[in-house]
């Protein structure tokens, strides 16, 4: 085959360009500069505690857009510095904060590849390779939690749009009419019904549909914050009774307050009894359901019409890196697919600009599939279930401290407060409660500015608590047996401050 014609051109004078020697050689640096840094954060604070100007002087904000460029090496000579020195890590082992995972440096490797080959994976055409092994990472996901083999998915942003892409494919098949051509106003008001636990991204979808958040029915959880079956079923009756219609059940595969797995087996039932599309929101929880000693019930999102998934969560992906699955490839393409003129598609092959809300779409597969090579399923059931053993040991250690109380604890996430000993006689009085949760809420902010560790809030039945995620391969049993007794240090400190305040 013969070269392009360009090949024997005069190469155009850019601005951008650098010769592959010059992009070796920083390449080289910037690669160097991030394996010291990134070794260096387990021994460091987990976030430095800067006011907003700091961090914006630090990094030169405020400068008009330069007229003229800057060479290469003077721009990224500092980057590396800038960024860790000024930067919250979730990579850090004492990170516990929000459900975000540290990056595994693998899938670090494959944005580098990923961003080099700049595939834009909506068609086939524009990223056979891309688009190939975007699919064979969706099969190994489904594969890895358990979902019915023969379904489709695709690679979204994360949860929220994971599960956007499910609410949507839920209303194209089950809306009364073609609501993708007539608009909602052709059919009855939809209604979808979700536990009081579910992530707020229920309320986006409901919004951007054109439901209204009014078409939510927020359906009672039981102690155990699990989604209660009667009244899911009677909410449904009245509904009907009153010329709604009922479309969709999303059932929650690990709540982000506490880790609470709803009775999706039984959900799955009853969608199948009444017709409705069952959704499972397993973004953070999902993963787990390839894991030994989880709840049986995490096992029922097999039964799912649509399952969302993050693998920058629990497959310890770089942002960003969501999942949406479904059973039917159909639903995906009767909810998104459009063929204008100005497209022209191969439909015998895969284009995954018919299965979600985006056209051009970044190669985010590439980080993912490279990483489950890394680890392989079993590397996966490994990581997974030693985070949850981890939380389950912090669980211990908060339990048997005198001045701590043990609130749940659940797949990896356990939840807690600082209660001073002389206090836990009136636990539940309305004056001990209020003074409580104004106790925790100023501990958890110490707690975040502080550095030493890095927990997040739950409130559970009007109690302010502590919340602590595991999804961090780095985290170590001597971690979360330290992380309590230090708070429970920072607690008395604050308790005796705040007293010290009221009795003046």
């Amino acid at each position: 085959m013969n070269s392009p014609a360009s090949a024997n051109q005069p190469r155009r004078d850019s601005p951008l360009h650098m010769t592959p020697a010059e992009f070796r050689r920083l390449g080289h640096m910037l690669v160097d500069q991030v394996a010291d840094a990134m070794a260096a954060v387990p021994l460091g604070r987990v976030t430095p505690d800067e006011t907003a100007s700091i961090v914006r002087q630090a990094i030169g904000a405020g400068r008009p857009l330069p007229e003229q460029g800057t060479p290469a090496p003077e721009v990224l000579s500092a980057l590396v510095d800038r960024l860790f020195g000024h930067s919250l890590f979730n990579a850090h082992p004492r990170f516990f904060g929000y459900i975000t995972a540290p990056p595994a440096p693998i899938g670090i490797l494959g944005d580098l590849v990923a961003s080099a080959l700049n595939a834009n994976v909506g068609s086939w055409r524009l990223s056979p390779a891309a688009t190939e092994i975007e699919a064979e990472t969706v099969r190994w996901i489904a594969e890895l939690i358990g979902y019915p083999a023969g379904g489709a998915g695709l690679l979204v942003s994360g949860g929220n749009m994971a599960n956007l892409v499910g609410f949507f494919a839920a209303r194209a098949a089950r809306a009364p009419g073609n609501v993708r051509v007539d608009g909602l106003a052709s059919s009855r008001q939809l209604v979808v019904y979700t536990s009081a636990e579910t992530h707020t991204w229920i309320q986006k979808a409901a919004d951007l549909s054109g439901l209204g958040t009014a078409a939510i029915r927020w359906i009672p959880t039981d102690a155990s914050l699990r989604m209660k079956l009667d009244d899911l079923r009677r909410q449904i009756d009245a509904d009907l009774a009153t010329g709604h219609a009922p479309f969709l059940v999303v059932g929650t595969a690990g709540s982000v307050s506490t880790g609470a797995v709803d009775p999706l087996r039984d959900l799955g039932r009853i969608c199948r009894e009444r017709e409705l599309w069952f959704h499972v929101d397993g973004a953070y929880g999902g993963f787990a359901a390839a894991a030994a000693d989880v709840p049986d019930d995490l096992r029922g999102l097999s039964d799912a019409d649509s399952v969302a998934v993050d693998p920058h969560k629990w497959l310890y992906a770089p942002l960003e890196a969501g999942c949406a699955l479904v059973r039917d490839a159909s639903a995906l393409r009767n909810a998104f697919a459009y063929h204008p003129p100005y497209y022209h598609f191969d439909e015998e092959v895969l284009n995954f600009v018919d299965y979600g809300p985006q056209n051009s779409r970044g190669f985010r597969a590439l980080k993912v599939w490279l990483a489950l090579q890394h680890a392989g399923a079993e590397g996966y059931r490994q990581m997974i279930g030693d985070d949850i053993r981890l939380s389950r040991a912090m669980a211990d250690v908060i339990a048997a401290m005198p001045d701590m109380e043990l609130v749940t604890q659940a797949l990896s996430i356990t939840t807690f407060r600082y209660v001073p000993a002389d206090l836990r006689p009136s636990v539940g009085t309305t004056a001990t409660e209020a003074y409580l949760n104004r106790l925790n809420q100023e501990l958890l902010e110490r707690l975040q500015r502080g550095g030493e560790a890095f927990v997040s809030n739950a409130v559970i039945a009007g109690r302010y608590l502590l919340r602590a995620c595991i999804v961090n391969f780095h985290t170590t049993r001597g971690d979360v047996e330290a992380v309590p007794v230090s708070i429970a240090r920072d607690g008395r400190a604050l308790d005796a401050e705040m007293r010290a305040t009221t009795d003046r």
